[in-house]
């Protein structure tokens, strides 16, 4: 590098570089707010001079127990506050943060803890049967760390000799923490689903962290004093970074053990709920809530769903209940959404079906992320924007993770070329949004022709009786490969195969439709995605005696 006069005696120090980190946020917060309330969890309400204390009284404990920097806590809590103190209090300490999925088998859990090394683990009393198979088959003995949730009445066995208060009354709340010497450490550690081979270790850093959920606040237009309302698993990619992010504007958080239609409407109604997320799974509950258990809502409320893009009848019904529905995009790897539709006021004139055409589209990047592109996989140069040339969306920015724990094979690949490979694939349009087609495995090749399950899939979702479809490649021998559905229908509605079928035919070229349509509920996984490598499965038995 050539110097210049600009690079000469004008060196970082401590008065003008600092390592990003999102921990700052709630330090803020509880110096400029301390009286406002953080948390809402049933009865509790929690102040961010208490939450602030509390998390660096977990810090505090931890050191004292000798936890340092690049030591694994896992977790295995619901949406409470202690798992918002947990994304606080451990990286507070220079240790990493596993939240762990609360819906996986043991097997799985095992598997998470002995890759990450976990060297103490937290576990919800709820769900203390799952931790204790789990640590039956692992090699690692982590420090176990019982969680009493007062708003779970559940059944449920203490684990280990030391409860979650009896910890943090180990700690100091005045603990001096410091932020990470490097913004590039690791805060955060995430497994991917697993659903071929074992999971993968997704590496969030203190920087990534910082910047995506200072993106959240910009996208999702979280004004001063938001409350978000969790419905969103924890979890899930840091909770899509939202337990950073409500602490920038210093908003209120209301916890959520379990998505219940009646509770959500309750809580939205008595606390002024303003913004939540989640999977169209959340949209489902909301919409088929019965009348007696639904209210009206104070005032609009921003709803941000990821996965699928919702079918147009599903959008007109969450605006007529009084929910503003943005669509998000991203993966594990890109520390959530890092993707957004972000909607025009000139569609507002459009008529229903181009308004839904445009709102099935993922969108252009976050403010946070770098650049977006929809690039060819083998000569990695971008597709043209034409809405039709197929590529694969790639991602390049701060908010793309480190790497993949342990898996050095996986992150090279991941990041060949200087991009972050998603696996999906999409177009892009004229006007630079991308949207998806498929993931590059469910793309069904049929006589030669690639079909795109998602765009079947979309015209089931029209049907006034579907409530839910998933298509994929069914083997055939004279194709090789054609369309298999599964549809689960609405409560009370009906319909036959060879309607459904009909349907597709008046909508596609005839090559793309069903040839089999075979109505069952569609296993999911825990944050609401379709699980289709069990739909293949199933698809390879259709039509057979």
């Amino acid at each position: 590098m050539i110097l210049t006069p600009y690079d000469i005696d004008l060196d970082r120090n401590p008065a003008n570089f600092q390592p990003l980190t999102p921990l700052s946020f709630l330090e803020r917060a509880a110096a400029v707010f301390p009286d406002h309330v953080a948390i809402i969890h049933g009865p509790l309400r929690r102040s961010y001079r208490d939450f602030y204390a509390r998390s660096r009284r977990l810090a505090s404990a931890l050191a004292r127990r000798g936890f340092k920097r690049g030591d694994t806590v896992a977790a295995l809590i619901a949406n409470a506050p202690a798992m918002l103190e947990c994304h606080y209090g451990v990286p507070m300490c220079g240790a990493v943060l596993n939240t762990l999925n609360t819906r996986l088998d043991a097997a799985a859990i095992a598997f998470m803890l002995d890759h990450g090394e976990a060297k103490a683990f937290i576990v919800d009393r709820e769900f203390s049967k799952l931790a204790r198979d789990a640590l039956a088959k692992c090699a690692v003995r982590p420090l176990i760390v019982d969680y009493d949730d007062p708003e779970y009445s559940g059944p449920g066995d203490r684990l280990g000799d030391l409860d979650y208060e009896a910890l943090l009354a180990e700690g100091d709340e005045n603990y001096v923490w410091t932020a990470p010497s490097d913004e590039w450490d690791a805060i955060t550690l995430n497994y991917t689903s697993g659903t071929t081979g074992d999971p993968k270790g997704v590496v969030y850093h203190h920087r990534g962290a910082s910047l995506l959920a200072v993106g959240n606040v910009v996208t999702a237009d979280l004004g001063r004093h938001p409350v978000y309302l969790w419905t969103l698993p924890m979890f899930h990619c840091n909770g899509w970074c939202f337990p950073w992010s409500i602490s920038v504007k210093a908003g209120t958080h209301v916890c959520l053990r379990h998505v219940r239609a009646k509770l959500m409407y309750d809580l939205i109604a008595r606390h002024k709920v303003t913004h939540l997320c989640g999977a169209p799974i959340v949209m489902s509950t909301l919409l088929n809530a019965r009348d007696e258990e639904k209210q009206p809502l104070p005032h609009v409320v921003r709803f941000f769903t990821a996965a699928a893009p919702p079918p147009a009848a599903v959008l007109a019904a969450m605006k007529e209940a009084g929910f503003d529905v943005t669509h998000l995009y991203g993966l594990t790897e890109t520390y959530g959404p890092a993707v957004v539709n972000d909607w025009h006021e000139s569609w507002d004139a459009l008529d229903g079906p181009s308004q839904a055409a445009l709102k099935a589209r993922q969108g252009v990047r976050y403010h946070a992320l770098e650049a977006l592109d929809v690039i060819d996989p083998d000569t990695m140069q971008p597709v043209p924007a034409d809405g039709e040339t197929l590529g694969e969306v790639m991602f390049r920015g701060n908010v793309v993770m480190k790497g993949y724990l342990k898996n050095k094979a996986s992150t090279e690949k991941a990041f060949a070329g200087g991009w972050f490979h998603s696996g999906d694939l999409g177009v892009k349009h004229p006007d630079g949004y991308v949207q998806l087609k498929d993931r590059s495995k469910d793309i069904i090749i049929s006589g030669g022709e690639n079909i795109s399950s998602i765009e079947v899939e979309d015209v089931l979702f029209q049907h006034p009786a579907v409530q839910l479809a998933a298509v994929v490649a069914r083997p055939d021998e004279k194709w090789g490969e054609t369309p298999c559905a599964f549809v689960e229908l609405k409560p009370g509605a009906q319909a036959t195969a060879e309607e459904l079928i009909a349907w597709c035919r008046e909508r596609l070229a005839h090559y793309k439709c069903p040839r089999h349509v075979v109505f069952m509920e569609i296993p999911k996984t825990s944050t609401g995605k379709v699980q289709k490598f069990v739909l293949r499965e199933r698809a390879r038995q259709v039509g057979q005696s």
